[in-house]
């Protein structure tokens, strides 16, 4: 006969709030790579290129300089063979900044299913430090890429620790926290990577990001490493995860396969999960990841970063009020809401407006604000869905799965800027339809609003 669970003992407020604190920290250092991600791929793009003899990033640049003056009527057009150059180099490094976006994906997405296991093994909390060490530590060494190959390879293994960061951190902090007291901590967190996207953005504000001068975002992202070392010995395990531990000691040991969240009685979760984790996902860097290279291509570095700043900013706001609105409007009215605004703003944006038009970044902030509430919403509803023996190993896999179609989305992209010609606003308004799914996966969805989480 199973032994019943034990009752969970609770961590001292000392222990909440360092879970708490470690847990945002990581989540910012993870948003910092985010930035670093849309900051650098198109620069580091351009430099690598240039060094393996791809282009020519002086003449590049000149000619993208001569093409948007003469847009304006400061400059003469360029020639039918420097306008075919232009547009063959502008399609090469837009090739090679979706394949830098397929790497973060790709890496967070398999990182997610990784250290979301190896949490439900060997606990939540060293799950997350060992995912903090893995993305600063990689980070560092993509600096030293000399081709565009080498950057593609080392960054996916840098986010590889980005993916693990997100199912472990949320499993702590809700478990730590669990109670009343949960959508203002789904709040806290979902913040966590807004702030860490508007900090990277403000640096290179204060530091422009280059083509001759990338390399040193790489090292900031390295910064996190003495919090990972912290974590690792400073941070109290889940006081749920011990106590299922000592019920089930076999089980736990063994660890839960990540097959076992696609098997009854689980599958029907995770589905539900993935749909509603991807939309987000999908939609936020089918917007986000274009408008970046747009503002920098008809305007500037400083532009680029101006449009992941604002959108970052107002998405803190969202991120922190998402728990909130949740748990007042009911978190099926929450999410429609959220998806049908920010399926018309993304899509007015990119059909209308063009970067260096006056109330271009005003759309853009609120763009930020209204898909900054699903991740307040993520953190909160997520971990409702499943129990305690596979709750890290069920929020990596939803939330992690909406990176697999998002990076298959920028790969098709990027092999495909031939055909849009290098045109970012064309294929923000395709990828920008992908809030549509949650509109419509949201109302098969169980309604967790009254429940708490389970065992």
């Amino acid at each position: 006969m199973a032994s019943p669970t034990p009752e969970p003992a609770s961590l001292s407020r000392a222990g909440k709030l360092t879970v708490l604190a470690v847990a945002f920290l990581g989540w910012l250092g993870a948003g910092g790579h985010m930035a670093i991600t849309q900051q650098t791929g198109r620069a580091a793009s351009t430099d690598l290129l240039a060094r393996t003899g791809a282009l020519d990033a002086e003449r590049f640049a000149a000619l993208n300089t001569q093409q948007e003056a003469a847009k304006k009527g400061y400059a003469p057009a360029l020639s039918d063979d420097d306008a075919a150059q232009a547009k063959a180099w502008e399609v090469l490094v837009g090739r090679w900044f979706a394949w830098n976006q397929c790497a973060f994906l790709f890496g967070a997405a398999a990182g997610g299913l990784l250290f979301g296991w190896l949490g439900d093994r060997i606990g939540r909390a060293r799950g997350m430090a060992l995912s903090i060490i893995t993305y600063s530590t990689f980070s560092a060494v993509t600096a030293l890429a000399q081709a565009p190959e080498q950057f593609v390879t080392l960054w996916f293994l840098a986010c590889l620790g980005v993916g693990g960061m997100w199912p472990n951190g949320v499993a702590l902090v809700a478990e730590a926290w669990a109670g009343l007291s949960r959508p203002v901590t789904a709040g806290i967190i979902g913040t966590a990577a807004n702030v860490g996207l508007f900090l990277g953005a403000t640096l290179a504000k204060v530091e422009p990001v280059t083509p001759d001068h990338w390399r040193w975002m790489m090292f900031v992202g390295a910064a996190p490493l003495a919090l990972g070392l912290f974590a690792l010995v400073a941070v109290p395990e889940s006081p749920r995860w011990l106590a299922a531990r000592g019920a089930k000691p076999e089980a736990l040991a063994a660890g839960v396969p990540v097959a076992g969240v696609f098997r009854p009685p689980l599958v029907w979760v995770t589905l539900v999960g993935i749909v509603l984790a991807t939309t987000p996902v999908v939609g936020g860097w089918g917007t986000a990841n274009w408008m970046t290279p747009w503002a920098e291509k008809v305007g500037s570095p400083a532009l680029r970063a101006d449009v992941l700043q604002v959108r970052a900013l107002t998405g803190i706001v969202g991120s922190l009020l998402g728990g909130w609105i949740a748990s007042r409007l009911g978190r099926r009215t929450t999410y429609f809401l959220v998806s049908l605004s920010s399926l018309l703003i993304a899509q007015y944006v990119f059909w209308y407006l063009v970067p260096t038009d006056r109330w271009f970044l005003t759309w853009v902030a609120l763009l930020g604000f209204v898909s900054g509430v699903y991740f307040g919403w993520l953190p909160l509803c997520l971990p409702e869905l499943f129990p305690t023996r596979v709750r890290s190993t069920g929020a990596g896999v939803s939330f992690n799965f909406g990176r697999i179609v998002t990076a298959i989305t920028l790969f098709a992209s990027g092999a495909l800027m031939g055909y849009f010609g290098g045109d970012y606003a064309r294929i923000g308004r395709i990828t920008g339809t992908f809030f549509v799914l949650g509109m419509v996966a949201i109302l098969f969805a169980p309604d967790t609003s009254k429940k708490q989480l389970a065992d």
